[in-house]
């Protein structure tokens, strides 16, 4: 969506408020005291009533938005900006946008919408083939770390590591473009993992590839054990030089990845990372959808 029909459609609180009431509406309210979806809106009070036990749920209640004083129109704004730019934008300068005096609720905002986007990308299981490798990605150094002899590598306190996804298949030697990877990338996940040992990576993998889906990663060793758990798993001893053509879209995704952090935020918490890469995973996933990427997100805001 262009800024100018942005404006128009959504230019005031009033315009905010009547379309996020349009979406709740399609998607509906359950009833926090009974469970039920039956309710009629009480104009007059701006808030749905059950039609079961009376019960009354404001129109935030429910949703990204419960507890948040800030005005509805923020909360448009703040997700035009993160699902209208390629890379990402900081909180500080949302907060500038915004003209708001206080930095903390737009950090906070921020965070409960890339919460919102991870859940909704966490219902979907990636298939077909998918390359699995794992990515670090640079962090502020926990406080009860400081004093610690700092570390290079893996294990490294200033790296935290997450396990990324990437479903691709096979390009046929004669549809090959010249200069393009051997493999034809669709979706992307990622997930933060506190080591590599055999259960956390089974973990992360169950929670984010089907069962039946084909697994390509390198011959490190934890892969080659849960290759004699788990069926599908295919490990080769890669050499570093060729990780980009064996598979080149976990790697491409990694270095995307890295450049965004670096670039915009520069100085993440380990607590926080998960938040930001739930962010760009979504975008990337949605990479063709044009200007249907900020109406899609407008869903998001409406649960929680």
């Amino acid at each position: 969506m262009r800024l100018i029909d942005f404006s128009k459609n959504f230019g005031t609180e009033e315009l905010c408020r009547i379309r996020f009431k349009e979406l709740r509406d399609k998607e509906g309210v359950i009833c926090k005291n009974c469970s039920s979806t039956a309710h009629y809106w009480l104009s007059g009070k701006q808030v749905y009533q059950c039609k079961h036990c009376r019960f009354r749920t404001s129109l935030r209640s429910g949703t990204v938005m419960e507890s948040s004083k800030l005005p509805f129109q923020y909360w448009f704004v703040a997700l035009y900006f993160m699902t209208g730019t390629k890379k990402s934008i900081s909180a500080h300068q949302m907060q500038s946008e915004l003209g708001h005096k206080r930095y903390e609720p737009i950090w906070a905002m921020m965070h409960k919408i890339r919460k919102a986007m991870g859940k909704r990308d966490s219902r979907y299981l990636l298939t077909g083939e998918v390359e699995i490798d794992e990515g670090f990605f640079e962090t502020l150094v926990p406080a009860e770390q400081k004093d610690e002899p700092r570390k290079r590598g893996r294990g490294s306190q200033k790296q935290t590591m997450a396990m990324v996804f990437a479903e691709s298949t096979e390009v046929e030697e004669s549809k090959r473009k010249q200069g393009r990877p051997s493999r034809k990338c669709r979706y992307f996940k990622m997930q933060i993992c506190a080591d590599m040992r055999v259960e956390t990576a089974k973990d992360a993998i169950i929670s984010c590839v089907s069962s039946t889906a084909s697994k390509l990663t390198d011959g490190y060793s934890t892969y080659q054990k849960l290759a004699e758990e788990m069926s599908g798993f295919r490990c080769e001893a890669i050499p570093s030089r060729q990780a980009h053509i064996k598979l080149p879209w976990v790697h491409s995704a990694i270095g995307n990845l890295k450049r965004v952090l670096q670039g915009i935020f520069h100085h993440i918490r380990p607590e926080y990372l998960q938040n930001y890469i739930d962010e760009f995973c979504y975008k990337l996933n949605r990479r063709y959808f044009g200007n249907a990427i900020f109406q899609g997100a407008l869903i998001t805001l409406t649960v929680n």
